[in-house]
């Protein structure tokens, strides 16, 4: 009986074992997508009001969770019962990206005066709680597609390994993209707060020490806005490539097409180009749409 026992403890560990290896294996085949959720991450966390900012966070990470929920099953599902139908999930997902990236570059150019309000300057409760949860939904969309990508990634790493070894692996990466991602999200958007209580706390005081908490403070409250303008940036320019990534790693013929320029330039290029088709598409049906649902009167 007690050998028995330890057979089961040693196949136990040898589970986690291989586990942990295939883990390892699987982050690294997705630490670039993981990079880009960070980015978007921080990008969509932004430009709330300070004392929102870790409420809206936590909103949005309570919503990535539950994105890991739904995809990780359905992605073993798939993958072990209908794997023709992962790449054209993955081209929708890149589609969406390519798009969002294109509207944010579009609102960037041409209505950056016109724009809606920060939310940090709206006082208005209701406006504010709207604009949050409109927020809210689009990071957590986004969050969603780029899941798939991560996760059918992580999946494909380890293809060749048992059922157990694969969920322990994927899980494993699914929780790095929540918990990580974010809880690094949550310490860039509460630096001005780290840097303001440095500065309080060197208040009135001299010596090295104080000197130094006001400068890294000072510090810490300047890089901020810097910090939160460069993301914006990266997150958008994530997008491009990550939607224009999907159809080259997917698509033989589009990866031939692109095969004579850097891989780099030839995503973001494929993801602005796939973003901005899908935008004018967009706007035509937006313009279309109030003339055939709301007809003019006849005039009598």
């Amino acid at each position: 009986m007690a050998s028995g026992i330890f057979v089961i403890l040693d196949d136990i560990a040898t589970l986690f074992d291989d586990v942990a290896t295939q883990s390892k294996v699987a982050t690294r085949q997705t630490v670039g997508v993981l990079g880009d959720d960070l980015a978007v991450g921080a990008q969509r966390a932004s430009g709330f009001h300070a004392s929102r900012e870790l409420p809206v966070l936590w909103a949005i990470t309570k919503g990535a969770f539950l994105n890991k929920l739904i995809i990780l099953p359905i992605a073993f599902l798939l993958s072990a019962f209908l794997p023709q139908l992962i790449v054209p999930i993955l081209l929708l997902g890149g589609i969406y990206l390519s798009y969002e990236g294109a509207e944010k570059i579009y609102e960037t150019l041409f209505h950056r005066h016109h724009s809606a309000p920060a939310a940090q300057k709206i006082e208005d409760k209701t406006t504010l709680l709207t604009l949050e949860k409109r927020k809210i939904r689009s990071a957590i969309l986004t969050d969603f597609i780029l899941s798939i990508e991560i996760i059918i990634i992580a999946l494909s790493s380890v293809a060749d390994q048992s059922l157990p070894i694969q969920i322990g692996a994927v899980t494993f990466v699914a929780l790095l993209a929540t918990v990580g991602v974010y809880g690094l999200v949550a310490l860039m958007v509460r630096m001005d707060d780290a840097g303001f209580a440095l500065v309080n706390n060197a208040q009135g005081k001299n010596g090295l020490k104080a000197s130094l908490f006001r400068n890294v403070g000072r510090m810490l409250i300047a890089a901020l806005p810097k910090l939160i303008r460069i993301l914006g940036v990266v997150g958008t320019l994530a997008m491009l490539l990550v939607g224009g990534g999907i159809f080259v790693h997917n698509l033989e013929s589009v990866h031939h097409a692109i095969q004579w320029m850097p891989i780099l330039l030839g995503e973001l290029l494929l993801g602005l180009l796939i973003g901005a088709t899908v935008l004018l598409a967009v706007a035509i049906i937006k313009k279309l749409l109030p003339s055939s649902a709301h007809p003019k009167s006849p005039e009598a």
